[in-house]
């Protein structure tokens, strides 16, 4: 599969989790763990597709800081989403153990719109690439 392929697969694919997370606001309805597995794929899938663009073969894991870190081997400026390597606990961990912190804890409007953030970034990308 070319990596331009690649790429618009994992962010059609994220843009369901970004719909998912923008539904979820409501930690009463939905718990942390549920909206923080959806921030942490739709982050996951677009550090790859940034990862496919570059021509970069990304490893099969859900470890933020490990895709982040490679990203910005090459593109210093994904640095300024670090913030979202917090949500990787979130890919298992935190959906079969509970965690320690309260209910509701995560400042979901700032997670929404760090993830809709590098979306977007990754998208105007690929467009670029695509021509």
């Amino acid at each position: 599969m070319s990596d331009l392929k690649c790429a618009r697969i994992l962010i059609e694919a994220a843009d369901k989790d970004m719909a998912a997370l923008r539904s979820m606001g409501d930690a009463a309805i939905f718990a942390d763990e549920i909206f923080g597995f959806h921030a942490q794929q739709a982050a996951e899938k677009s550090f790859k597709a940034w990862l496919a663009l570059l021509g970069e073969i990304y490893p099969l894991t859900h470890d933020l800081q490990r895709l982040l870190e490679m990203l910005i081997a090459r593109e210093p400026e994904a640095g300024r989403f670090e913030a979202l390597t917090d949500m990787t606990s979130y890919a298992a961990r935190f959906r079969y153990v509970p965690q320690d912190a309260p209910a509701g804890s995560l400042d979901r409007e700032r997670i929404v719109e760090e993830v809709n953030t590098l979306l977007e970034e990754v998208r105007r990308r690929l467009t670029s690439a695509e021509g």
